[in-house]
């Protein structure tokens, strides 16, 4: 397992707003872009923001093929976004269950937008911009809120759909909505 450690719910670090990336095709950059992949890869996730680990930057990183884990999600494609930025395509809202590697084992029902675009540099500083929906936006979503410091709890809108996975699931009322993996 890397050296790096996904920050846990209470570390003031993830509550922290980000800054913007200055080199984003630096030899610095690129190493911790390796490590991100490394730590999201040991820590089974499909996105993991910079400050996770403890590092302050606009830098996130997302991706899913097909996993048993989350059968139902839709593919997406691995993605570097460097100093990104977004804006709805619609008002339309959808609830969903979301999970974060740094709360692990919980979940809660956080309202998203459906459809959206986003954009940002690669790790080669070329634009990238993408318009999505769905599980493709929900996680982009949830990544770039880790940039402003902002974890999923935050946006949940009645705590009653929040709480231990398996006390969710032994209830019942996990999955009423489309089951959101964890980040």
């Amino acid at each position: 397992m890397n050296q790096y450690k996904v920050l846990r719910w209470g570390d003031s670090r993830l509550i922290t707003p980000s800054v913007e990336v200055e080199d984003p095709t630096g030899a610095t950059m690129k190493k911790i872009i390796d490590i991100m992949w490394q730590v999201m890869k040991d820590y089974n996730g499909v996105g993991l923001a910079a400050p996770q680990i403890g590092i302050n930057l606009r830098l996130m990183i997302f991706g899913l093929e097909k996993s048993d884990r989350y059968p139902d999600a839709e593919a997406v494609e691995p993605t570097v976004l460097i100093n990104p930025g977004w804006e709805p395509l619609s008002d339309e809202i959808e609830p969903g269950w979301e999970g974060c590697l740094s709360i692990p084992d919980m979940n809660g029902i956080v309202p998203r937008y459906r459809q959206i675009r986003y954009w940002g540099l690669n790790e080669r500083g070329e634009k990238i911009e993408r318009e999505v929906s769905d599980f493709h936006a929900r996680v982009f979503q949830h990544e770039y809120d880790h940039l402003d410091g902002i974890l999923y709890p935050m946006r949940i809108e009645d705590l009653a759909d929040f709480g231990f996975r398996t006390e969710l699931e032994a209830s019942g009322r996990f999955g009423r909505n489309e089951d959101i993996p964890e980040e």
